[in-house]
């Protein structure tokens, strides 16, 4: 259990935090999992969790793919900014299973705030990745343009 105060891992039997001396918040049980039952006043979905389970798993997949794409020199323009977002993305699940276990309004507001810096991340990708495709398109046509005008004349 961890401590909203300072957020030391405290056991579970603790009623105080043992390194600033807190009252510790019950961890949410998992019977307060199911959509709309509740426990302590809040409503805690187990969706959350393996939401948390889910960006760890995504922020694993874009660590071994941004190392796999750094093997090649240009690969690496890409490969480390995803290694280090996804490095974000994991800290962001982390940071949901934090505020889970104490309900400290920080740890989701920094959850938040990682998670939001990953899917901007993934936007510039998109953004980069089809202006590049449509580079690519445009100029195919032209070479092919160049090269069957060239030939029929």
């Amino acid at each position: 259990m961890y401590c909203n105060k300072c957020g030391a891992n405290n056991p579970e039997d603790n009623n105080f935090c043992e390194k600033c001396g807190s009252p510790l918040v019950l961890p949410i049980s998992s019977e307060a999992g199911i959509p709309g039952k509740s426990v302590g006043g809040g409503t805690q979905p187990l969706t959350a969790l393996k939401m948390a389970n889910d960006m760890k798993f995504v922020g694993m997949f874009g660590i071994i793919y941004g190392a796999i794409t750094c093997l090649s020199i240009i690969g690496a323009i890409i490969g480390i900014p995803l290694i280090i977002y996804s490095l974000r993305l994991r800290e962001a699940a982390d940071a949901f299973t934090l505020y889970q276990n104490s309900n400290d309004v920080n740890m989701l507001h920094r959850a938040f705030e990682l998670q939001g810096g990953y899917f901007f991340f993934q936007k510039l990708m998109i953004i980069i990745g089809l202006v590049l495709f449509a580079l690519y398109i445009i100029i195919y046509v032209l070479f092919f343009l160049v090269v069957l005008g060239g030939s029929f004349s």
